[in-house]
């Protein structure tokens, strides 16, 4: 919100220059963006009056002006506005002036003709071009006929005004009014706030109901009142009031519609006016639209309507977005004579939602999200007829016609000093608290050390005696509050198991070469369902930014292939990736919250290592991102047993290069090669991927990390070949093996696969070395031997090998 400094200064007596000011309301209510003025960057802009014109000899379109700019000073200006007039007080830059966007103004000559300056236009000197008045927005500016020749522009346009640009907080919509901040300025600079808002006495004889009637839901609206003017007279609004609204940001349209926008940022109660004679029927009404109606709001778009907008409707016509924007239907005109106020209070939910859905922010809307003075609405409107009858020469109707009223009282709350006290860890007095309570406006009334705070209804942000605590620490000053330590017993800081193991598993992979991606939560629906194990249902945004960020994930190997796209698109053909985040999926329809589950997923594109002069590249496979996987768990200590079996119930992944990673047995995510059609989607090179569950791991029992020493005695290596049958796997050989090897087997580590000439088919030849230590004792050649026996004979019987 753009506030006034001029304005607050006729009714608070400031001591403090704009930037000061600012800087105090930084400090006690909002964030002020910035204080400037509009003259800023600005020179050489001087009042001058033209008192001759003639055609260019050589361009119809432009006017030679002769303009007089000071007592006995004429300057020669070629101009090309088509408003130019004689006699009219206009906006001379002189030659060395600088305008908007530092432009600076020379002498030239236009198609031959001297021209010594510029006859300016509004936007020309900063004003944006969404707040010049409609009738100055295709030529010059015409200044009040009692300028003085000669005298800087500003003050006449209201640009020697300092503008404190605040950033108002959902919980604080008093301050999007004068009288919002004046109060709340008055508190903080303990002086009394001089704001006294009369209606004028409306003249008019006859009531308000004899020319309208009014209906609203109460759920919808829980105030709606409207009021008759007439005999209105439309014509531009007074200078005065133009630059109070074009300093806020608001366009100047007429001078009926300036009111409702004053009185909006006057006493923040939005308004609308009506042209009486427009509307279908002598009635409103506030009501749900109707799915398909339509209505061409005053932006000049057409708009289709649903169950969930609100609409102010005359007859079954709606004429009126409730709390947005009126339609062009019943917008008041040059020949409008009779017009209807309304005011209300919308529900605030309601508006942001149709705000939302029509993408239509507007000044009303901000308000009315944000909340209103409930007690000043009827107040508001009838200052608002009692304006009309001054500034639109019109008769205001007696009283207002009432749709709905809802109760309303002030806020009584009850306070102790001492609980303010030992909150804020200060030391007041009821007489220094109750001070501040008076400087807001509120009413105190004191019985057997508790105060009884009655908070008037335009501080409706104030509900408990947590809020006027707050206001106490406000008022008196943050930085005067005592600085103190918390008395307790300290801690020593440390990561939880699971902070602990998600820290572990960063470093491990990206130990391994792997980079760490971060990627978004937010996809399309169809990457969401891709690479499940299982059927899960979507949580889909209510209000998606855009379409590919409209679900939550529920796996995170889309995403990384996402990077992997985006890199191989830029040349990079080595992409390893790994991330670790969340998962979100829901277990039926009707789950309101999903769960969040910890994963940990990788995805290798490319070869691994990148090649280097020594280093020959080998495109990653299986087994490179199988032996990463590996030895990832393997730090884990897990105390269960890790198992890969071949799947192919993942449909985005290739159904002959895919295992699933188990955990005695359960489930912890899968591993292999994302399928080819799928790669060519993402188009992307071939690409191997894991995704594990992470918290299954977090949760999975684990080993002491447990030192054993280095054996000082030799060991013995055998070697042990043999003939199996195809579908006999490593892992159940090497797991026959640690099962008979006895108490010496260290290790079993698999050398030789081979498949070809002289090995029959159907079978393929596998070659073990067998490690045997004891670190006790000297290992004897005969131990080894009688355990090779045993595991040679149980392979023979089990496994119906063929030792070689």
């Amino acid at each position: 919100m753009l506030l006034s400094y001029d304005w607050i200064s006729k009714y608070l007596n400031l001591e403090l220059d704009p930037v000061a000011l600012g800087e105090k309301i930084e400090r006690t209510s909002v964030e002020v963006d910035s204080v400037k003025r509009r003259q800023d960057g600005l020179k050489k802009l001087i009042v001058g009056e033209i008192v001759s014109i003639e055609k260019h000899p050589d361009a119809g379109h432009l006017n030679i002006c002769q303009v007089q700019v000071g007592p006995d000073a004429i300057q020669q200006i070629v101009c090309g506005a088509p408003n130019v007039a004689v006699g009219k007080k206009v906006i001379v830059a002189m030659p060395g002036a600088r305008v908007a966007g530092n432009v600076k103004i020379k002498k030239a000559k236009m198609r031959g003709v001297k021209s010594d300056g510029m006859l300016c236009a509004l936007d020309e000197i900063g004003f944006p071009k969404d707040v010049v008045p409609d009738e100055w927005k295709d030529g010059i500016y015409f200044l009040p006929d009692d300028a003085e020749l000669g005298a800087p522009v500003y003050p006449y346009l209201g640009m020697d005004d300092a503008m404190l640009d605040l950033d108002v907080t959902p919980n604080r919509g008093d301050m999007l009014s004068m009288r919002g901040v004046v109060y709340d300025l008055a508190a903080v600079l303990n002086e009394p706030a001089q704001f006294e808002v009369t209606p004028e006495a409306a003249t008019g004889t006859e009531p308000s109901s004899a020319a309208i009637a009014a209906t609203a839901d109460a759920q919808l609206a829980s105030q709606y009142h409207v009021q008759v003017v007439k005999n209105v007279q439309v014509h531009p609004s007074p200078l005065w009031l133009q630059i109070r609204l074009w300093n806020a940001g608001i366009k100047p349209i007429n001078n009926v519609v300036d009111v409702t926008n004053y009185v909006m940022l006057l006493l923040g109660q939005p308004l609308h006016a009506y042209d009486l004679n427009q509307l279908p029927s002598a009635d409103l009404s506030v009501r749900a639209a109707q799915p398909g109606e339509k209505i061409t709001t005053l932006d000049e778009q057409a708009r289709e309507l649903t169950d969930q907008d609100v609409v102010i409707a005359s007859g079954n016509q709606p004429v009126a977005l409730a709390g947005l924007m009126g339609g062009t239907a019943t917008r008041v005109t040059a020949d409008t004579t009779d017009v209807v106020l309304e005011a209300a209070v919308f529900d605030p939910v309601r508006t942001r939602k149709m705000a939302q859905a029509e993408n239509l922010q507007t000044d009303a809307s901000q308000r009315f999200e944000r909340g209103v003075d409930q007690g000043n609405v009827v107040n508001a409107l009838h200052y608002a007829a009692g304006l009309l009858q001054t500034i639109a020469g019109g008769t205001a109707s007696q009283g207002a016609v009432t749709g709905s009223q809802a109760n309303v009282t002030p806020q009584v709350i009850k306070i102790t000093p001492a609980r303010i006290n030992h909150v804020l860890g200060t030391d007041l007095s009821a007489n220094t608290i109750q001070s501040i309570f008076t400087c807001l406006g509120f009413t105190v009334t004191e019985t057997d050390q508790t105060m009884e705070v009655t908070v008037p209804t335009r501080c409706w942000d104030i509900h408990i005696d947590a809020d006027l605590i707050e206001e106490v620490a406000r008022i008196y000053g943050y930085d005067q509050l005592p600085q103190t330590l918390p008395v307790t017993q300290t801690t020593a800081g440390g990561l939880t198991p699971a902070q602990r193991l998600m820290r572990h598993s960063r470093q491990t992979l990206q130990g391994a070469g792997l980079n760490h991606a971060i990627s978004y939560s937010l996809t399309t629906p169809e990457k969401a369902g891709m690479f499940l194990l299982q059927p899960n249902f979507a949580t889909t945004l209510q209000w998606p930014m855009t379409k590919d960020h409209s679900v939550l994930r529920m796996n995170l190997v889309s995403g990384l292939l996402d990077d992997i796209a985006y890199n191989q698109a830029r040349g990079v053909e080595n992409v390893p990736l790994y991330e670790q985040g969340r998962v979100f999926a829901k277990q039926s329809a009707e789950q309101v919250r999903p769960l969040e589950i910890e994963h940990v997923a990788a995805a290798i594109s490319g070869t691994l290592p990148t090649p280097t002069w020594n280093q020959h590249p080998q495109p990653v496979d299986f087994f490179a991102l199988k032996g990463i996987l590996a030895q990832y768990l393997q730090t884990l200590s897990l105390q269960g047993t890790i198992t890969y079996e071949a799947t192919d119930q993942i449909a985005e992944m290739h159904p002959g290069r895919t295992a699933l990673v188990k955990l005695d047995g359960a489930v912890l995510g899968f591993i292999g090669q994302v399928h080819p059609q799928v790669a060519k989607q993402f188009k992307i090179k071939p690409t191997y991927v894991f995704d594990l569950d992470l918290d299954q791991l977090i949760q999975a029992p684990k080993r002491e990390a447990q030192y054993q020493v280095v054996s000082s005695l030799p060991g013995i290596k055998r070697d042990v070949a043999m003939l199996v049958a195809e579908n006999v796997t490593n892992a159940e050989v090497t797991q026959l093996i640690w099962q008979r090897g006895g108490a010496y087997l260290h290790d079993v580590n698999l050398f030789d696969v081979y498949v070809g000439e002289h090995v029959p088919e159907g079978k393929k030849s596998l070659a073990y070395t067998l490690s045997f230590e004891n670190p006790a004792a000297t290992l004897q050649d005969d131990v080894v031997n009688q355990a090779l026996a045993k595991v040679e004979q149980y392979l023979k019987s089990e496994l119906h090998a063929e030792i070689r």
